[in-house]
């Protein structure tokens, strides 16, 4: 069999994901990369898709572990695959599938790290409001912090998603789900004045996302990435800082205030309960805290 057919085939599966499943372009890169590792692996092994066996994944594993990739990543490598070879199998182009036989990689149960409410308070007050770049800057961080956004949603939040006047903002998350986000009147301040002082001077005429850079295109995530770790150091926030963990943040301040989950769930935009009750193991010790102060015998 020729090895082009390894190439082929997993851009059959990904077209396949894109029609048939309607995945977001975010969600279709991460599995193309870890096919792509895969196969990678494979042309290594001199092996292919076609005669892929489970010592093949089984070793695949193995050399995961060996370059410390963890658990987590590990099962989500196995995950892809699987998805993979039962496609590859309902169209009958393998006659068996080889990852049925193997467990998921143990995940460790990793809890969110969250900022302080005062490294919030100096992360926001990190940019120069003097500057277009800190008007922009400032408009990109009140707004992540204020309504939770993944960065892949706030780098693709639309003008047309703005409803300023109703503290609304209309997001698509993952699968192409709509959702509406409150925001507070701060994060309203700090967008209007970026569109004010600085967007109309810098997006170019057919650009539809709300945050551009000064080319007038929109941002991509590894800018809001390097953006968000530059004003973390200026702030002296020495923990590591990602778009994510100020996702964490806002979920964990919400619960500390006594918001209740679901609707944690809701503005965060996940599609199931469990994935959101995470951050109640993060409440603990404030939960234990409260209990001690006003519990008669606490």
């Amino acid at each position: 069999m020729p090895d082009e057919s390894t190439a082929l085939w997993v851009d059959d599966y990904l077209d396949h994901l894109k029609v048939e499943r309607g995945l977001s372009r975010n969600t279709l890169e991460a599995y193309a990369h870890d096919l792509a590792v895969f196969h990678a692996h494979l042309d290594a092994q001199g092996r292919t898709l076609g005669d892929a066996g489970i010592e093949d994944i089984a070793g695949f594993l193995d050399a995961l572990r060996s370059r410390s990739v963890g658990g987590r990543s590990q099962a989500r490598y196995l995950s892809a695959l699987r998805g993979l070879f039962r496609y590859l199998r309902s169209e009958r182009r393998v006659a068996a599938d080889p990852t049925e036989l193997l467990d998921s990689p143990k995940k460790r149960p990793g809890l969110p790290v969250v900022l302080t409410r005062d490294d919030v308070s100096r992360l926001l007050a990190a940019p120069t409001l003097s500057t277009p770049l800190g008007l922009r800057d400032a408009a990109m961080l009140y707004t992540m912090y204020a309504s939770g956004l993944r960065v892949s949603e706030l780098v693709g939040l639309r003008l047309s998603g703005l409803s300023l006047d109703r503290g609304l903002l209309c997001v698509t998350g993952k699968g192409d789900k709509q959702r509406l986000v409150p925001i507070g009147d701060a994060a309203v301040a700090k967008i209007t004045a970026y569109l004010e002082g600085v967007r109309g001077k810098w997006a170019q005429p057919d650009e539809a996302c709300v945050f551009v850079t000064p080319r007038g295109r929109g941002m991509t995530r590894q800018a809001f990435w390097l953006l968000i770790r530059k004003h973390a150091l200026s702030a002296g926030i020495v923990k590591a800082l990602s778009p994510h963990k100020l996702r964490h943040s806002f979920a964990t301040h919400l619960l500390e205030g006594g918001a209740d989950l679901r609707a944690v769930q809701t503005m965060l935009g996940h599609a199931d309960i469990s994935t959101t009750q995470v951050y109640t193991h993060v409440m603990g010790d404030h939960l234990r805290a409260v209990h001690q102060r006003y519990h008669p015998r606490g």
